[in-house]
C-alpha cells in the first residue's frame, strides 16, 4: 500500500513538473533566445560542440511535452497552453536566429548548416528515440535527474537556427529543409513522448477512468498521420540521397581502377554538378605523366554507371602533369607524347 501511495506521489509531482516547464514565462524566453544565440554562432563557427551546449540550455522540449501529457489527460485546456507556449519560443528562436543572421550576412553558409536541410527517415527515427528517452527519463525516478538534456540528439533550436539563418538570406528551399527538420524533430518528440506516458501510466480522462488505447489513438491522429505523411517524404529523401551516394562511389571506383591501369596516374579529386536539366557532369582530376586523349575519355565514359535519374553523364578530365621521383631518380616524367592512356 506504501508503495503504491509512493508511486501516486511520484506521479503527481512528475505531472506537475510536466505543467510547470509547459507554461510560459520570462525565463523561458530568456533561455531559448540565448539558445538561438549560441547555436547561431555554433553554426557559423561550423563548431558541433558550441551547438550540443544550445541544445542544452534550450528549453524548447518543456511545452512538447506538455502538449503530450495533455493529449494523454484528454485536457484541452493544458494543450492549447502548450501549443501557445511552444509556438511563442519557436518565434522568439527565430526572431534571435534570423537577427544574428541578418548582421552576419556575409558570413559563409557552413556544413553544420547545409547538414540540416535535408531530412530524412533516418532523423526520423532518431527524433523518436529521443522523444522516447526524454520522456521516460522525466518519468522516472532513478533516471529524472541523470538524464537532465537527455533529449540533445533531437536537436530543436540548431535547424531553427539555421532555417532563419538561411531565410534571412533568401535561401527559401534550403530553408523550407531545415524547417521540415525542425517540424519533423517536434512531432516525433510529441507522439514518443504520448506513447511513453500513456505506457507509464500518465493517463486519465476523470480521476476514476483511466485512458483506453482507441481513446489514446484518437487523440493522437494527427500527429499519427503526420509521421505517415513525413514517413513517406522522408523516406524517399533517404532513399534519393543514398542512390546518390552509391551513384558517386561507383564512379569513383570505375575512375580509380582506369587510373591505376596506367604507370604514374592516379585520381585527385572528382566532383559532380549538373551542365543542364538532362546531363550530369562528372569533373575528374586526374595526375600523371601523359594526358588522356578524348578517345580514351569516351571509353571510361561508357563505363561509368547510369545515372539514378536518368540524366546524360559526360566526363571531363581535368589533366594536372605531374613527374614521380624516388631516391634513384626519375620514374615516371611529364612528357609531350601521348600513348593514349591517362
Amino acid at each position: 500500500m506504501d508503495t503504491a501511495s509512493a508511486d501516486e506521489r511520484h506521479k503527481q509531482a512528475v505531472r506537475q513538473t510536466i505543467q510547470e516547464n509547459a507554461k510560459l514565462c520570462v525565463a523561458f524566453m530568456v533561455m531559448n533566445m540565448l539558445a538561438a544565440t549560441i547555436a547561431s554562432y555554433g553554426l557559423f563557427a561550423n563548431s558541433p560542440a558550441v551547438i550540443i551546449g544550445a541544445m542544452i540550455i534550450a528549453m524548447l522540449l518543456g511545452p512538447i511535452t506538455g502538449v503530450s501529457l495533455a493529449l494523454v489527460d484528454s485536457d484541452m485546456k493544458a494543450l492549447f497552453r502548450g501549443v501557445g507556449t511552444l509556438l511563442v519560443g519557436a518565434a522568439g528562436v527565430i526572431a534571435t536566429a534570423y537577427t544574428i543572421g541578418s548582421i552576419h550576412i556575409d558570413v559563409p553558409i557552413t556544413a553544420e548548416i547545409l547538414g540540416r536541410t535535408h531530412p530524412n527517415f533516418a532523423d526520423l527515427m532518431i527524433a523518436l528515440a529521443g522523444g522516447a528517452a526524454g520522456a521516460y527519463a522525466s518519468v522516472s525516478p532513478r533516471l529524472s535527474v541523470a538524464f537532465v538534456g537527455v533529449a540533445i540528439a533531437t536537436a530543436l533550436v540548431p535547424p531553427l537556427c539555421a532555417a532563419s539563418i538561411l531565410l534571412a538570406r533568401g535561401q527559401h528551399q534550403l530553408a523550407f529543409g531545415a524547417f521540415l527538420l525542425t517540424f519533423t524533430n517536434i512531432v516525433a518528440i510529441q507522439f514518443a513522448s504520448s506513447v511513453v506516458l500513456f505506457v507509464t501510466g500518465f493517463r486519465k480522462v476523470s480521476e476514476a477512468k483511466g485512458l483506453s488505447f482507441l481513446q489514446f489513438l484518437k487523440f493522437n491522429f494527427v500527429s499519427i498521420a503526420i509521421l505517415a505523411v513525413l514517413a513517406v517524404v522522408l523516406t524517399d529523401s533517404m532513399r534519393e540521397v543514398l542512390s546518390k551516394k552509391i551513384y558517386e562511389a561507383n564512379v569513383r571506383s570505375v575512375l580509380e581502377q582506369e587510373c591505376a591501369a596506367s604507370d604514374g596516374c592516379y585520381l585527385a579529386d572528382i566532383r559532380f554538378g549538373q551542365g543542364g536539366k538532362q546531363e550530369n557532369v562528372i569533373a575528374a582530376v586526374i595526375r600523371g605523366p601523359q594526358p588522356p586523349t578524348p578517345e580514351r575519355v569516351a571509353a571510361i565514359e561508357k563505363k561509368l554507371p547510369a545515372h539514378p535519374k536518368g540524366l546524360t553523364v559526360e566526363l571531363r578530365a581535368r589533366y594536372v602533369p605531374t613527374t614521380t621521383i624516388s631516391r634513384d631518380g626519375v620514374l615516371f616524367e611529364d612528357s609531350q607524347e601521348d600513348d593514349g592512356k591517362p
